[in-house]
């Protein structure tokens, strides 16, 4: 089991990982950034431990550890034990969900190896919002998508914000970043035999509902407001649209992402317990 070690003084250097977590939460090649993946409470904590991002250490109240002890079973990473004020101290801000854990980033997948034997994937274009996209994760993980693929000017799913909205999700979905131009790139998921699809709530998009099929499928994303680049949707093979009531023209784009990932890839057997509800 993980060695719990009391700490009690918050410039103990060995909890530096979690001092002032809004500059630890940037990548190694930000200002500052250290590049770190940062899971918050017990939950997010836990789906870290079972993923392949190399743990460093934990910090956490002791009732959370209590909650984390199965968990930790084999796990040969130092836990630091404190309570709630010098946690504070540490990350510079309280935090509710009580234990923490900090691990090195993992290689992302070859995107051969994504698309390979792919029945969905989720291709974003500027989803730049944290929580959107941690949402969106979530929604993937759910809803039975492949694997995401990160066009131009998406945030990092890596980011503390994105790793907690997910609920710890973005750390068992594959995701890499699409080289070369935007959206020329596109072509090495057709090349996989898949068929390119952008969601635009334009009123010319086919519905939804109409000539889906469960495998094969790209589905383009953009981000909330702008939504797809003109670039993008002339690359795609088609365009498809949710059918809405009156007066409403759009949805939040992990809302929307959900409804359609339903609509092309159904996941029998995951339910209301991978989404929390």
């Amino acid at each position: 089991m993980a060695t719990i070690t009391p700490v009690d003084d918050p410039a103990d250097p060995r909890v530096t990982d979690f001092r002032d977590l809004t500059t630890a939460d940037r990548r190694p090649d930000r200002p500052g950034g250290r590049g770190l993946v940062i899971a918050e409470g017990v939950v997010v904590v836990r789906r870290l431990l079972a993923s392949p991002y190399p743990v460093r250490s934990l910090l956490g109240v002791p009732r959370r550890f209590d909650e984390l002890a199965d968990d930790l079973t084999g796990v040969d990473v130092p836990a630091y034990a404190t309570d709630a004020e010098t946690m504070a101290a540490v990350v510079g801000f309280h935090l509710n969900r009580g234990v923490l854990a900090v691990a090195d980033r993992a290689a992302q997948p070859e995107i051969s190896t994504i698309v390979r034997d792919a029945r969905l994937v989720a291709v974003l274009e500027g989803v730049n919002d944290h929580e959107n996209l941690g949402a969106l994760f979530r929604n993937a993980a759910a809803l039975g998508v492949d694997a995401v693929l990160l066009g131009p000017r998406c945030s990092d799913p890596l980011y503390r914000r994105s790793v907690r909205v997910s609920m710890g999700h973005v750390l068992r979905v594959p995701f890499a970043e699409l080289p070369g131009p935007w959206p020329a790139s596109l072509d090495v998921l057709r090349a996989a035999g898949l068929r390119i699809v952008a969601l635009t709530p334009a009123a010319d998009a086919q519905p939804l509902a109409v000539g889906t099929t469960g495998a094969g499928t790209a589905l383009l994303l953009g981000a909330e407001g702008p939504g797809l680049t003109p670039d993008a949707l002339d690359a795609a093979d088609a365009r498809m649209r949710i059918p809405m009531a009156t007066g409403v023209d759009s949805l939040n784009v992990a809302t929307a992402a959900a409804v359609a990932f339903h609509a092309l890839a159904p996941a029998p057997g995951r339910g209301s317990d991978d989404l929390g509800w």
